[in-house]
């Protein structure tokens, strides 16, 4: 059985020609984490697919890392991420339609002017050789504020909930939990100011979605939905910055993205298939005894799913570790936002803001360059492919 140990510096220098490696030996292998007992990865597409939407394995509150936080957020901290069965099937009856691909078109003219104010904010930050840093002051800022709009926190609050941002990008740690509490109380200020105030954005969707036995969310659940979408709302973060990275070190798809604009959707399938910031899925735990590529996993047992192979999969994808911003839609796509009943809810406001972004870049800036190799932008996340810093030139 191969093994992936999450330590080795090569696995975190590149993880992708690395579980790429153990892809084309097993479709299953095992991942061992420092202070954990080892997990199942499945590391080819079809397999990974299946597991994804397998109802024997269940995510579980044992799958995060919980940072502590006072007894009065607790209620909130379960996300719907947790939830599993007709508890889950529930919520996301209810959820869905205020995240449907139609619904985040109609939220893309508010998206665009979040943007075009932010490359504002990029400009007049930049020193003056043209250098600025994409990741605090567009990549980091852009998802945050996005839900600003769309949960309706007013321009005051906002620069506070930029901070909350900041915070949780930054990952585990006494500051995070500080942060926390923050979080919930303007949730809950939002809701009640939504329902006082009829209005046309996510939370007013959320407030008004009822099923047709009459269920409707109660207030509890829409500050969970919130908080999980401040935590869901670095995806979208590292993936406009990766997409940044990997455009600008590939010119001649920068180009053709500048030249036909038209291209960009299918181009972002295609960043998150090439290098989207999930490498693992998260991890599932098995109900019951289950049979994985011919081996036995035991209940209890921790199974994950190695995105960065399955994504680059031969079997699956041609030429698969060429970034192609013209690929053909293929019969599958990629599993950067999951699969099966946990598929990514807010994947359709994530691919908005990252079209709209790179669009927008590349119009106003369509000299960007790069302002340090990018080896030396990485962060030594095993976890997540994502940036420490994005220095660029913005040029004419």
């Amino acid at each position: 059985m191969p093994e992936i140990d999450l330590s080795d510096p090569e696995v975190v220098r590149d993880p992708f020609a690395a579980y790429g490696r153990v892809r084309e030996q097993a479709p299953l292998a095992r991942l061992r984490i420092p202070g954990l007992s080892p997990w199942w990865v499945v590391t080819r597409h079809e397999p990974a697919r299946a597991m994804l939407a397998d109802p024997r394995l269940e995510i579980r509150a044992d799958s995060f890392m919980r940072p502590g936080v006072p007894d009065d957020c607790l209620p909130y901290m379960r996300t719907m991420s947790e939830l599993n069965g007709s508890e889950h099937a529930r919520m996301r009856k209810l959820v869905a339609p205020a995240f449907t691909p139609r619904r985040a078109a109609e939220f893309r003219p508010r998206i665009e002017r979040i943007v075009d104010r932010l490359i504002d904010d990029v400009e007049e930050n930049a020193a003056a050789d043209g250098t600025v840093d994409l990741l605090p002051h567009f990549a980091r800022p852009l998802p945050m504020d996005v839900i600003c709009e769309l949960v309706g926190v007013p321009g005051s609050d906002r620069p506070r909930w930029r901070a909350y941002g900041a915070t949780v990008a930054a990952g585990a740690g006494g500051e995070f939990a500080e942060a926390i509490p923050g979080i919930m109380d303007g949730a809950k200020a939002a809701i009640a100011r939504r329902r006082a105030e009829p209005g046309d954005d996510l939370l007013a969707d959320l407030i008004t979605a009822q099923a047709e036995d009459g269920d409707r969310l109660t207030d509890a659940e829409m500050v969970t939905l919130v908080w999980h979408l401040v935590i869901a709302g670095q995806t979208p973060a590292n993936l406009i910055a990766n997409a940044v990275v990997a455009l600008l070190t590939h010119p001649g798809r920068c180009e053709a993205l500048r030249d036909d604009p038209d291209l960009m959707p299918g181009a972002v399938e295609e960043l998150i298939r090439w290098c989207g910031p999930t490498l693992l899925s998260i991890p599932r735990y098995a109900r019951e005894d289950v049979e994985l590529c011919g081996v036995r996993v035991r209940a209890g047992e921790a199974v994950t799913a190695a995105v960065a192979a399955a994504n680059r999969d031969p079997r699956v994808f041609t030429d698969p570790e060429r970034l192609d911003v013209t690929r053909p839609k293929g019969p599958y796509g990629h599993l950067g936002f999951a699969h099966g009943p946990h598929f990514c809810v807010g994947a359709s406001i994530a691919r908005v803001q990252t079209q709209v972004a790179l669009t927008a870049l590349l119009r106003r800036h369509p000299s960007l360059g790069l302002a340090a190799e990018p080896e030396e932008l990485r962060a030594p996340d095993p976890g997540t492919w994502r940036l420490t810093t994005l220095p660029v030139t913005l040029g004419g």
